[in-house]
């Protein structure tokens, strides 16, 4: 049975780390408001999938958990984006490997919460645009130079996980 830590205390190892998501968890909860999206940049086996589980875990909020491989896409990331409730959370793991029409399609819902279909072809073509719940999207990657700038450029937090040190892995 795999055991991953549910609090940012019982979580060993990225110091700096934990101690600014929990400046910013505490406020967080004494606002009620939205966490702010985020994203983590290491390699394999840090802790990135487990640091946005106990994000979602101390907050008491539904994350939802998935890869940029699934999100290939623009109906994939349309479905999930409207399946979200005020204040989920949606954690993408190797974002990267999203195909960069799927990353734009998630930094206009970032930045503005909705999301704009195309209804019809050509000249019958019409935008819709469907208001989405506000909600937080914690990415992470080991390559974050394969997404788009503007992307990036939504991230309120970026955070780069440290490799464990000795100490830390005994």
């Amino acid at each position: 049975m795999e055991h991953r830590p549910k609090t940012l205390e019982e979580f060993v190892g990225q110091s700096r780390v934990k101690e600014e998501l929990a400046i910013y968890i505490n406020s967080i909860k004494k606002r009620d408001e939205v966490f702010p999206h985020t994203f983590f940049v290491g390699a394999p086996g840090l802790g990135k999938t487990t640091l946005a589980r106990i994000i979602a875990y101390e907050l008491r909020r539904d994350i939802k958990i998935t890869s940029g491989p699934v999100l290939d896409k623009a109906g994939n990331v349309a479905g999930l984006l409207t399946s979200l409730k005020e204040g989920d959370i949606l954690f993408v793991d190797e974002v990267h490997r999203m195909p960069k029409i799927c990353q734009e399609i998630l930094y206009t819902a970032m930045e503005d919460f909705a999301l704009d279909l195309v209804i019809g072809k050509g000249n019958a073509s019409k935008v819709i645009r469907l208001s989405l719940p506000k909600f937080t999207l914690i990415a992470a990657t080991n390559k974050p130079n394969l997404c788009l700038g503007p992307f990036l450029d939504r991230f309120t937090l970026f955070f780069k996980l440290d490799y464990y040190s000795e100490k830390e892995l005994m």
